[in-house]
């Protein structure tokens, strides 16, 4: 690491190596530039994080699904030779009554109004503002905020319409509906960037973390905790929750301030608390509350009088371990932010013996461990990921312009495709940032 620091051999920094920095790194190291990942954490993969748990199975702690059909993504996926599964199967809610029922595919015309927002071109007021005034009946009212608040981790007062309608009618483009696990686990890919971007001469130095970026035209010192790098260009791919605390008392250090600095402080980081619980056997599949084929089929289940209100299987995936995920995105996080894995495991076994009608000794004794990671409260993520307050649909295009072609950002918060707090999302800004560097874009 002293020879990356002291030799004039770095063309290119670039702080973050999630997707975003990875991806740069990749594209520009194979093109012959020189470049040097800086990573705060001990591993690659920013919030894409695997973990082996019990009996060797993977569970993943932060990005899971693959989203549609995003061309970047899938490409890459088939280069890392990663298998998938199509997420499918019958999914539960409760009834109201205390039971659970199947969902009727009726009950998806609810979220009708939110397909109407992709041709929205009245002003751009929160979701919960334009709610408020829509005609939607007041009974499909709370559905649909608590999947705005849910889906998108974000405040249904604050996230905008506009950016809903944007991003409706982009996962409308791409299959966004349809949704897939990868096998053996997520951060799959991230290892196999960082190695290409290592076979191509680049570096990833891990377990530095960046302390202060000062700049002027085509001239960049970075401070680590390990020391200084200099290059004459930079790419930033830190996530929206740390830039938004760039220059102040607990924040990183830019100087002077990047126009993008003001413009993340217009966007907004949402915040989820996800854990996955993991079990010796299928226990809700024994119910009899239920046909035993839509149990043995339960992929997604609902529990909207409950928290965490969603949960899933790795249904269809046989030969995974009994798992069951619990999920709360938006405000309703709060409540359990600040929680460790065992906590929210017990908390939640009292949960499910309620939702199954089951005693709560029989969730216990099945439980072998829970596993979760606290991700607004991580120094170097948090928040879960990016969404776009009303007023602000404008901000990410403008992050994503060079600063005297010295700084560039990237991120999935930087996308303009709309599809925000995805891993393709984060994929496509770092090409578009190595296209910058290279003069290409």
């Amino acid at each position: 690491m002293r020879d990356a620091m002291t030799d004039d051999n770095i063309d290119v920094l670039i702080l973050g190596a999630g997707i975003a920095g990875l991806t740069a790194a990749r594209a520009l190291s194979e093109r012959g530039v020189r470049v040097t990942v800086v990573e705060a954490r001990d591993r690659v993969g920013g919030r894409l994080l695997s973990r082996v748990a019990a009996g060797g199975d993977v569970v993943e702690l932060g990005a899971e699904f693959v989203h549609g059909r995003a061309q970047e993504l899938w490409a890459l996926l088939a280069e890392c030779e990663a298998q998938t599964t199509e997420r499918e199967g019958t999914m539960l809610r409760e009834d109201g009554n205390g039971g659970l029922v199947e969902d009727d595919p009726q009950d998806e015309e609810r979220f009708a109004p939110l397909e109407d927002l992709e041709d929205f071109t009245g002003e751009d007021v929160s979701f919960a503002d334009w709610l408020a005034t829509s005609d939607v009946p007041e009974e499909d009212r709370p559905a649909l905020l608590g999947y705005v608040e849910g889906f998108n981790a974000a405040d249904a007062h604050t996230i905008g319409v506009r950016s809903l309608g944007v991003q409706q009618k982009a996962e409308e483009a791409t299959e966004g509906d349809r949704s897939w696990h990868v096998h053996g686990g997520y951060a799959q890919i991230a290892e196999h960037l960082a190695g290409r971007v290592k076979e191509h001469g680049g570096n990833v130095l891990l377990n530095a973390e960046v302390l202060a970026v000062r700049w002027s035209t085509s001239n960049v010192e970075v401070e680590t905790n390990q020391g200084i790098l200099r290059a004459k260009r930079c790419i930033i791919t830190l996530p929206l929750g740390v830039l938004q605390r760039v220059n102040s008392k607990a924040g990183l250090k830019i100087t002077p301030e990047p126009a993008a600095i003001v413009q993340a402080r217009r966007l907004a980081m949402g915040h989820a608390v996800r854990f996955t619980m993991v079990f010796r056997e299928r226990w809700w599949e024994q119910l009899r509350a239920l046909p035993a084929e839509t149990l043995r089929a339960m992929s997604f289940l609902f529990t909207a009088q409950h928290l965490p209100p969603v949960w899933w299987t790795m249904h269809p995936e046989a030969e995974a371990a009994p798992t069951l995920t619990g999920w709360i995105g938006g405000p309703r996080a709060k409540a359990l932010e600040g929680r460790s894995a065992g906590e929210l495991g017990r908390e939640a076994c009292a949960t499910l013996a309620q939702v199954f009608s089951v005693d709560e000794s029989l969730v216990r004794a099945s439980l072998l461990e829970t596993h979760s990671h606290d991700w607004s409260s991580d120094p170097f993520a948090r928040g879960a990921y990016s969404y776009v307050p009303a007023g602000a649909m404008d901000a990410p295009a403008a992050m994503t312009q060079p600063e005297d072609e010295t700084l560039f950002f990237a991120g999935e918060h930087t996308d303009t495709t709309g599809h925000w707090g995805t891993v393709h999302a984060a994929l496509r800004s770092g090409l578009r940032a190595a296209q910058q560097v290279l003069g290409e874009n």
